[in-house]
C-alpha cells in the first residue's frame, strides 16, 4: 500500500497546531501531530520541505522502517523538531494500519491492560482560597487527581496558574504560548522568585490536604526553576503531603541533578516532556533516579519511539505519566491514550480539555469517564481533521514567557 500524498496542515483553533495527514493509493488516510509550543512553523518547514518528498511511494505499512530511514537516514538525529516531525510520521502510519485493519490502534499493540487510563487535572489559583475551589471543580468535573499550582505573594503572574494574568491579561487556560498581536511578536516577560516559591509552597499543601483529605493524588509541576539543592528542600518539605510526584523540579539537560535530589527526599520525581528520545533517560533509568517518564509521543518520535522508551522504563520499574495538556492537539493526546492502555507500566495521564475551537477543526472519539480516559474503539487512531473548519484559524505567532529574576537575570522556566 503506496503513500502517494503527504500534507501538512497549520491552523489555530485556540492555539497553533502543525498536523500531518498522509495519503495511500487505496484511499485511506492518516493523521500525525507535529506541534512543538512556540516552534511550530520549524517543524512545518521540516515536514514539507524534507520529510513529505521522502514518504512518496513507500509503503505505508512499513511502520518501524520508515522510523529509522527518518531517524538514522538524516544523519542529523535527535532534538526536538526533527523528533516531532518524525512522530507525526510515525502515528500517521499507525493511524492508517489500524483503520486497513478495522482496529484501534491499542489492538495492534497487544490489546488493553486496562479499562481507562487514570487522568489528572490541573488545578490552580493566584491565592489558596481560588486554588480550593479549582480543586473542587475538577473532583465535580470527575478528575479523581490533580495537579497543585499556586500563585505566589508578590509575584504578579506564574506560569502554569490558569487565573494568572499571562502578562497581557489574558489567562493562561488555553494558550501558554502568548500572542502579542504585533507585527513583531516578542515573548512575555515575567519575574520570578524561587525563595518566595519554596516558602509558600509547603504552606499550599497543607491547605489541600486539610481541606481534601489523605487519598487524593496531588501533583506539582516546578517547571524547571530550582537548582538541585533548592529541589532537595523543597521534594523534602512536600514529604507530609504525599505527592504523587514532583514534576521538572531541576532543569532536564543536567541529569545529574536527580541524584542529589533522589538523596535527600522520598517524594516521587517525574520528568521528561522536554525530551525527545530514550538516550535522554538512560542514566536516570538505569540509576532509578526517576519514578515516571513525562515524554510527549508528540516530541519523541511517535508511538514506536515511545513504546521502546516505556518497555526499557518498565525494567527499572519506572512508569508512564506522557505529557497531555493543550500544546499536544487531539491527534497527540489520542496516540498517547491508546499507549496508555497498552502497556503494563502505565502510572497516570495528564489531561486538560481542549477549547471547543479545537474540538469543531478535530473531531474525536476519546472520551472521559468517572476520572478514566479512553481512546475509544473507531479503527485507527480516533481522530479525523476538519479542513474547512481548519482552514478558518489561521496561524498566529505565539512564544512562551521568558523568566527573569527580580535583578533581571533570565531564568529557567
Amino acid at each position: 500500500m503506496k503513500i502517494t500524498a503527504a500534507d501538512v496542515v497549520v491552523t489555530s483553533p485556540g492555539r497553533n497546531f502543525v498536523t500531518l495527514r498522509i495519503t495511500t493509493e487505496d484511499g485511506l488516510t492518516g493523521l500525525g501531530d507535529a506541534t512543538l509550543n512556540g516552534r511550530e512553523l520549524a517543524v512545518e518547514a521540516y515536514l514539507r520541505e524534507h520529510v513529505a518528498p521522502l514518504l512518496l511511494g513507500r509503503d505505508a505499512h512499513a511502520v518501524e522502517d520508515t522510523w529509522q530511514y527518518l531517524y538514522r537516514g538524516a544523519y542529523w538525529r535527535r532534538g526536538p523538531v526533527t523528533m516531532a516531525a518524525v512522530a507525526a510520521v510515525d502515528m500517521a502510519l499507525w493511524d492508517i494500519k489500524g483503520k486497513a485493519a478495522g482496529m484501534p490502534v491499542y489492538q495492534l499493540l497487544g490489546g488493553a491492560c486496562r479499562t481507562g487510563a487514570l487522568a489528572y487535572g490541573h488545578a490552580s489559583g493566584r491565592d489558596i482560597p481560588e486554588l480550593l475551589d479549582s480543586v473542587r471543580e475538577h473532583l465535580a468535573d470527575g478528575f479523581r487527581a490533580v495537579r497543585i499550582q499556586s500563585g505566589i505573594p508578590g509575584l504578579d503572574s506564574v506560569y502554569g496558574v490558569a487565573a494568572s494574568a499571562a502578562g497581557d491579561g489574558d489567562r493562561y487556560d488555553y494558550e501558554p504560548a502568548r500572542r502579542t498581536g504585533t507585527a513583531h511578536p516578542r515573548p512575555t516577560e515575567e519575574t520570578w522568585d524561587t525563595r518566595a516559591y519554596l516558602r509558600h509552597m509547603p504552606t499550599v499543601f497543607e491547605a489541600v490536604r486539610h481541606t481534601f483529605g489523605p487519598e487524593l493524588p496531588l501533583l506539582h509541576d516546578g517547571h524547571h526553576r530550582m537548582t538541585p539543592i533548592q529541589a532537595a528542600r523543597l521534594g523534602k518539605d512536600l514529604e507530609p503531603y504525599d505527592l504523587f510526584w514532583l514534576e521538572d523540579a531541576t532543569p532536564g539537560e543536567d541529569q545529574g541533578a536527580l541524584r542529589l535530589i533522589r538523596e535527600h527526599t522520598t517524594t516521587p520525581l517525574a520528568i521528561g516532556e522536554v525530551f525527545n528520545s530514550v538516550h535522554d533517560y538512560t542514566t536516570l533509568l538505569q540509576e532509578r533516579l526517576i519514578d515516571y517518564v513525562r515524554s510527549a509521543v508528540t516530541h519523541t518520535g511517535g508511538i514506536t519511539a515511545v513504546r521502546k522508551l516505556l518497555d526499557m522504563a518498565a525494567v527499572y520499574g519506572v512508569k508512564s505519566g506522557m505529557h497531555g495538556p493543550t500544546d499536544i492537539s487531539p491527534v497527540g493526546m489520542a496516540a498517547a491514550l491508546h499507549l496508555d492502555l497498552a502497556v503494563h507500566n502505565f502510572g497516570i495521564q495528564e489531561y486538560m480539555r481542549h477549547a471547543p475551537d479545537t474540538l469543531e477543526v478535530f473531531r474525536t472519539s476519546y472520551r472521559f469517564e468517572e476520572g478514566l480516559l479512553h481512546p475509544g474503539d473507531a479503527a485507527g487512531l480516533g481522530v479525523e481533521l476538519d479542513d474547512a473548519a481548519a482552514a478558518r484559524f489561521p496561524y498566529e505567532p505565539a512564544y512562551l514567557p521568558v523568566n527573569r529574576l527580580r535583578d533581571g537575570t533570565v531564568h529557567d522556566w
